[in-house]
């Protein structure tokens, strides 16, 4: 996904803490090194907002500046509300974490009987499922497709698990949206709906919205824009990610001043109101959510003096200096978010953007300068350094597709027997695709997923490289055919062509199998 960067793991540096005006130069610094068309950064401590503000443009196409009530997509930044919706219920007595899934979802069925019968709430938040990274994500990545929550729920069974039960770290979005109905069932609304009334509302978050259709007034809402798949740092305006089935893995669209309201009930342990007499959730329930679930890597770097790193319920959790963080990212086409939470010092930022793929080195480098000055740690320019490693991934992956297209380009005038792959094709989870003649070429076409639709040119062998017709991202892909001794294509394995293919693209997943002709 919710291209999705899951979580922050900050190892940062400055001297002292940064001023608005040192923000200022730091941000601009990254629109220009990083190519972000505009990004929205707010900075709060002891209860206070002490920086808020819009840089660059909402639109290259407008020009219109971004200010800090500027709309983004905060996509997987949206999990911390969900969490904090369940936690609601709980407090209200409605739910427990340790509710089995099925006590609320009887259809939902996993990949074996003993995970279905023991699968908790809390274990929908924690990515420990034992299915791999982004499983399931083609459902919904692209947006436009027609899987509904009951396709969702009963997918699960016909992946193979990657680990065993609650023994490793693979982020997921799926069972978000479980998670997300399981909201829907006990509270009688909708997420949308609840999310709405029952946090929105109460932190006077005016300007955020559970969903685009939501919004009717769109003026002061970013764009999305790419750098991909154009050259030359080119940049180019996206539509907006329309989400489905429902918003809890990473809908809602908000700015930095509503968010920094988020932060300071965080912050604040759930409290809330002009003398915090008010009470979102509880503060045990702050505590479970910030309590690791599922370990993941361990920062090493010795200026930080990690101890742990790990995954609560909508939050990584990490430790800098002596100092808990809490933090987590979020992605979409075009648009990249960040909250980070220093709770021992009663810090938060976050930081809002709008390009693919160089707001993520904005974004970064941002927060971990802002944080750094904070922590007093060694100073680093993590522009300079985000600038390289994303520079060398980039080159990386640019290497290897263009390497890929170069060898289709050679084996154009190959002779192919079309007719030996025309087919339908299906897949448990997925359903069926199309393998077609169009002009006298081999086209594939997804008929569940409409966007992922476009010609097929021979590779090598029986492997033919798809270009689609969405290019929002960088998600071209390889069919490999499987046939039978008469030559004839029987079952399709797919994977990306790209290496900086964004995981929410999980073709390894499909297992496709001739249906018809």
């Amino acid at each position: 996904m919710l291209h999705l960067l899951f979580f922050l793991l900050v190892n940062s540096a400055a001297n002292a803490q940064l001023t608005s005006k040192q923000i200022d130069s730091l941000a601009q610094r990254s629109l220009e090194k990083f190519k972000v068309a505009g990004l929205a950064v707010a900075v709060v401590k002891d209860g206070k907002i002490i920086h808020g503000k819009g840089y660059g443009v909402k639109s290259m196409t407008t020009k219109k500046p971004v200010d800090s009530h500027t709309n983004f997509q905060i996509a997987s930044n949206s999990k911390a509300f969900t969490a904090a919706a369940l936690a609601i219920l709980i407090d209200e007595g409605k739910i427990s974490w340790k509710d089995k899934v099925k006590k609320h979802i009887p259809e939902f069925k996993m990949y074996n009987e003993y995970v279905t019968e023991n699968f908790m709430i809390e274990d929908l938040l924690c990515h420990r499922s034992g299915l791999g990274l982004g499983v399931g994500d083609l459902m919904f990545f692209p947006d436009g497709s027609d899987f509904t929550f009951k396709d969702i729920a009963t997918s699960f069974q016909y992946f193979k698990p990657v680990s065993a039960f609650r023994t490793q770290f693979d982020y997921d979005n799926l069972l978000y949206f479980v998670a997300g109905e399981i909201i829907a069932r006990v509270s009688g609304m909708t997420w949308e709906q609840f999310v709405t009334a029952r946090i929105i509302k109460p932190l006077q978050m005016d300007n955020s919205f559970t969903s685009l259709n939501e919004m009717k007034d769109k003026s002061n809402m970013a764009t999305p824009h790419s750098t991909e798949n154009m050259g030359n740092g080119q940049m180019r305006t996206l539509a907006w990610f329309q989400e489905m089935v429902n918003g809890a893995a990473g809908a809602i669209v908000s700015n930095v001043d509503d968010m920094s309201k988020w932060m300071i009930t965080q912050l604040n342990k759930g409290k809330y109101g002009s003398n915090l007499e008010k009470q979102l959730f509880s503060e045990a329930r702050q505590r479970e959510m910030w309590t690791i679930h599922t370990v993941t890597g361990v920062n090493r770097d010795p200026r930080y003096n990690s101890h742990f790193g790990g995954y609560g319920l909508g939050w990584g959790l990490s430790d800098l200096r002596g100092n808990m963080h809490v933090g987590h990212t979020g992605g979409l086409p075009g648009m990249l978010s960040v909250v980070n939470l220093v709770p021992d010092l009663k810090l938060g930022i976050v930081i809002l953007t709008n390009t693919e793929s160089g707001g993520a080195g904005a974004f970064r480098s941002i927060g971990q300068t802002i944080i750094d000055s904070y922590i007093k740690a060694e100073p680093v320019d993590w522009i300079e350094r985000y600038s390289e490693q994303l520079a060398g991934q980039r080159s990386n992956g640019d290497s290897v597709t263009t390497n890929v297209w170069k060898v289709v380009a050679a084996a154009k005038n190959t002779p192919v027997k079309a007719g030996d792959f025309v087919g339908i094709y299906e897949d448990n989870w997925f359903g069926k695709v199309e393998v077609f003649l169009k002009n006298n070429h081999l086209w594939f076409k997804c008929l569940r997923s409409p966007k992922l639709n476009g010609p097929m040119h021979f590779y090598k062998a029986n492997t033919f490289a798809i270009k689609w017709e969405y290019q929002d991202m960088n998600c071209d892909a390889f069919a490999m055919f499987s046939l039978d001794e008469e030559g004839k294509a029987q079952s399709i394995k797919m994977k990306g062509i790209s290496p900086n293919i964004d995981f929410s693209f999980d073709f390894h997943d499909l297992d496709l199998k001739r249906v018809g002709k």
